[in-house]
């Protein structure tokens, strides 16, 4: 019986630049923590990245409004909405992709 090797390398897709988008969103929050309403954002975000939302990515857009309504009422740093931005402008993207 052949045993499976472990892939040496992996395809980069834009659905692999939307995970690292919303890891760098989670980590600026992390480590912005104390604004009003940081910990909220963190549990939105996590519901964002579940597994039952990333099956409909389409669930996903209504989540990061959430998140950016929360940031931007907390007085975020610039850091976080620039995740946010930058996340935002991805999602458009990836959601498009899909479509087509």
């Amino acid at each position: 019986m052949p045993f499976i090797q472990e892939p040496t390398g992996y395809e980069k897709t834009i659905l692999s630049d939307l995970q690292g988008a919303w890891s760098l969103l989670r980590e600026s929050v992390v480590d912005a923590a104390g604004f009003e309403g940081w910990d909220r954002a963190i549990f939105h975000i996590d519901e964002a990245t579940s597994w039952e939302v990333v099956r409909n990515l389409r669930r996903m857009p209504p989540l990061l409004l959430i998140i950016r309504n929360i940031c931007m009422q907390g007085n975020a740093p610039e850091e976080v909405l620039e995740n946010i931005r930058a996340l935002d402008g991805l999602l458009k993207e990836v959601l498009s992709e899909i479509h087509n």
